[in-house]
């Protein structure tokens, strides 16, 4: 294929991105850790004193986040652009994970400072930004975000960047393989369960978000936390699709 024959011609970079590639799927596959245990409990509890209300907006707004990307509801589909050389298509990729980091930490910062009111407002406008860098990668890839397939693709990385160990192992074997799996897709896009998505997504960031809420440090918080989280799920995202242009 003519793509990965250029892709593969920068041998510097190409033996970067294979170890940084490795790094990555070793850390999708491996076992549950005893402090990934402890912090699962800790945020057990916390979810526990976390007001009902609190819980059933933070719910509602991924629900109907994740519906929006099913549908590509309310997302410009950027049109899929060719990848040449990797290296020149992966520092597009990083310059618009920064822009995105910066208008995540910006929103974080001003939501944050706002207390309860606008640090709830945060959580819909958070994951509008963050699967709008994931259409804008996947096209940056060369991949076609109008197919519901490539849509949901991005939804099962962004699963395996935000939830447990323990999905994430169920979880990154259908990335691995996914020319495979994606041709044995029903036509029906309700078969992805949004509900395990949103509850597993809820979770891991429930700790910092809640953190976001408390007046004084929210705005910080709520900077820092954004930056971290998106800038995350973009590197996420660029291995992922790396396993596929390099066919590893």
């Amino acid at each position: 294929m003519e793509t990965q024959q250029q892709l593969l011609m920068d041998s510097n970079y190409d033996q970067q991105v294979r170890k940084e590639l490795r790094r990555w799927q070793k850390k999708m596959q491996r076992g549950p850790s005893l402090p990934g245990r402890l912090t699962k409990r800790v945020q057990d509890r916390v979810n526990r004193l976390i007001p009902e209300k609190v819980h059933r907006a933070f719910t509602v707004a991924i629900k109907q986040m994740t519906r929006a990307v099913l549908y590509g509801a309310g997302f410009v589909t950027p049109e899929p652009q060719p990848v040449l050389h990797l290296q020149v298509t992966e520092q597009k990729v990083l310059d618009r994970i920064r822009v995105y980091t910066t208008t995540a930490a910006t929103e974080g910062a001003i939501t944050g400072a706002g207390g309860i009111l606008l640090g709830l407002a945060d959580f819909p406008l958070f994951l509008s930004i963050k699967m709008k860098m994931l259409f804008d990668i996947a096209a940056l890839y060369g991949f076609n975000v109008k197919s519901y397939q490539e849509r949901l693709f991005l939804l099962y990385v962004f699963q395996v960047t935000f939830s447990s160990q323990d999905l994430r192992n169920k979880t990154y074997p259908l990335l691995a393989n996914w020319d495979h799996y994606s041709r044995e897709l029903p036509a029906d896009i309700h078969t992805f369960d949004w509900r395990r998505f949103q509850q597993e997504y809820r979770d891991y960031i429930d700790i910092a978000k809640l953190l976001q809420l408390m007046p004084g440090i929210g705005a910080v918080v709520g900077a820092y936390a954004n930056h971290r989280l998106t800038e995350k799920l973009g590197r996420s995202a660029m291995n992922a699709y790396r396993m596929r242009l390099l066919n590893v």
